[in-house]
């Protein structure tokens, strides 16, 4: 049971922090990408019930990577580990967007931007965990394995 919480609090710090990463990007979107970059305008974003899906999905993404990410690295500082699960959550997102914006036959570079945004959120999100389990709040998972 004492596993399950800590899953459950890295999961709630994933989720917390692709959510916070979610905001930024979609105001760095809407104010500064799209207001200057007339190609880039289809990622402005009005807050409403998109958007808000838009950040519930980020979230529960958020939440899935901040448990499995837990496992992931268990107690080991090897960097391609880390590097591979974001990359793994990262481009699953952003290349499914990629392939959207392909197929919709309108520029792609749209696109671009978020799968280069997905990485990010999930970048942001591996630095929280790492941080929290650096001060002791989350406890990382262990290999050993007690029947």
């Amino acid at each position: 049971m004492a596993e399950r919480l800590e899953s459950l609090k890295a999961g709630i710090i994933g989720g917390l922090s692709v959510c916070f990463a979610f905001a930024i990007a979609s105001l760095l979107n809407t104010f500064v990408l799209a207001k200057y970059f007339q190609t880039l305008a289809s990622l402005q974003s009005d807050v409403n019930w998109h958007w808000w899906l838009s950040g519930a999905v980020a979230t529960f993404t958020g939440l899935l990577f901040g448990i499995t990410y837990r496992y992931i690295i268990r107690s080991d500082q090897n960097p391609q580990l880390k590097a591979g699960g974001v990359l793994a959550f990262g481009l699953v997102r952003g290349l499914t967007q990629i392939e959207l914006g392909w197929n919709s036959h309108s520029t792609i570079l749209p696109f671009l931007v978020l799968a280069f945004e997905s990485i990010l959120w999930f970048g942001i999100a591996a630095i929280a965990l790492d941080i929290a389990i650096q001060f002791r709040w989350v406890k990382p998972f262990s290999s050993i394995s007690i029947t």
